[in-house]
């Protein structure tokens, strides 16, 4: 596994396409052949927004320089009034190392 660096920056949390919050992001990318590229890390967003999309399946984050990323979040629960959420990521993640 060969670690690719970060990514980190805002962007626009959807739920079924449609834009549900602004957030901020930090996630860590690995190569791990044959697997590819993969990415896991932390959401920040309000929490009455965070509590409306956890656990769904059909969340992504547009990030402000235009990545789209599928978000599936790690946990199962949520602690009350939470604004941090770990997740896993997969999407339009930098490409494998050369």
């Amino acid at each position: 596994m060969k670690y690719m660096g970060a990514l980190s920056g805002n962007g626009t949390v959807k739920c079924n396409g449609k834009p549900v919050s602004r957030a901020a992001y930090n996630f860590d990318c690995f190569f791990q052949p044959p697997n590819g590229v993969t990415s896991s890390g932390e959401i920040r967003l309000s929490a009455g927004a965070l509590g409306d999309v956890f656990g769904r399946k059909d969340v992504q984050l547009l990030t402000d320089d235009g990545r789209l990323l599928d978000i599936r979040f790690s946990e199962k629960a949520l602690p009350p009034a939470s604004t941090v959420a770990h997740v896993d990521v997969t999407g339009d993640l930098p490409a494998r190392p050369k």
